[in-house]
């Protein structure tokens, strides 16, 4: 009898140390704004348009590219203008000269300071499915379907400068900020279709939206004109005339969708 009064105590005891668990789980949940909600599924599996893969790593400078970066203020994160360090070559014929030597490589855009990154699960509707079941003398379920082929782009919310590696700097942070895969452009083919069921009762019509979502990304830019210096033996970049502009961005997340369920009488 001893043993059986004791089976409750234990199982109380077992359910409050899964408390704490399921508390920590929900508040990082609700933390994380990136987190994907349960309205939105992946289709990479099932989209029936094969996306081209987006990911842009950040470039790990050479031994080079590194001595110039150490020897400036600024900050560079501008994966072209780093591409194109790491190709530079000062050869030693140049230091011996005892002579300043100034290449000029340009006006670039050097690096992006992201001032906010907010996801919208709903950019862009794609796609709207429906079920007529009145009439009808039993529930009915209804499945996504994609009526037809749909491209979602995103873009630069104004011109500037140099955009395509101002493009790469801001999804490369949006990208590692949010953890969703992203592109400046997504297709969701014809004939994509998702298990997912919804339920329509009898007497109504039911309405699946679909949309594709996208990250807003917002900044500023820092632009510079870019030299090369070799002067007494010693290698180091120069920045001169620098300024910045501000930026924002819409970069749609690839191969998700969210959806929307409702049903009228």
């Amino acid at each position: 009898m001893k043993r059986l009064a004791l089976i409750p105590l234990l199982l109380t005891l077992l359910l409050l140390s899964f408390q704490p668990i399921a508390h920590a789980e929900e508040k990082e949940k609700a933390e994380n704004p990136y987190n994907i909600p349960d309205s939105a599924l992946s289709i990479s599996k099932e989209n029936t348009y094969s996306n081209g893969t987006q990911d842009l790593p950040y470039l790990q400078p050479s031994e080079l590219a590194q001595e110039f970066l150490d020897s400036i203020e600024e900050k560079i994160t501008n994966p072209d203008l780093i591409r194109l360090l790491n190709e530079s070559h000062v050869g030693n014929p140049w230091l011996g000269l005892g002579l300043r030597v100034s290449v000029y490589l340009g006006d670039w855009p050097l690096a992006y300071e992201s001032a906010g990154t907010e996801v919208n699960w709903q950019y862009q509707k794609v796609n709207t499915n429906y079920l007529d079941n009145r009439g009808a003398s039993a529930p009915a379920q209804m499945t996504y379907a994609q009526d037809q082929q749909m491209k979602v782009s995103g873009g630069l919310s104004s011109s500037i400068p140099n955009a395509e590696a101002v493009r790469k700097m801001m999804m490369i942070h949006a990208g590692e900020t949010t953890g969703l895969p992203l592109s400046f452009d997504t297709v969701i083919g014809q004939g994509t279709r998702k298990n997912q069921t919804y339920n329509v009762s009898t007497q109504q019509v039911g309405y699946l939206h679909s949309y594709v979502p996208a990250v807003r990304e917002k900044g500023n830019v820092t632009y510079g004109e870019v030299y090369v210096v070799v002067k007494g033996g010693k290698k180091r970049l120069e920045i001169k005339n620098i300024t910045e502009q501000g930026i924002g961005a819409w970069i749609p997340v690839q191969d998700y969708l969210s959806f929307t369920y409702m049903a009228k009488n």
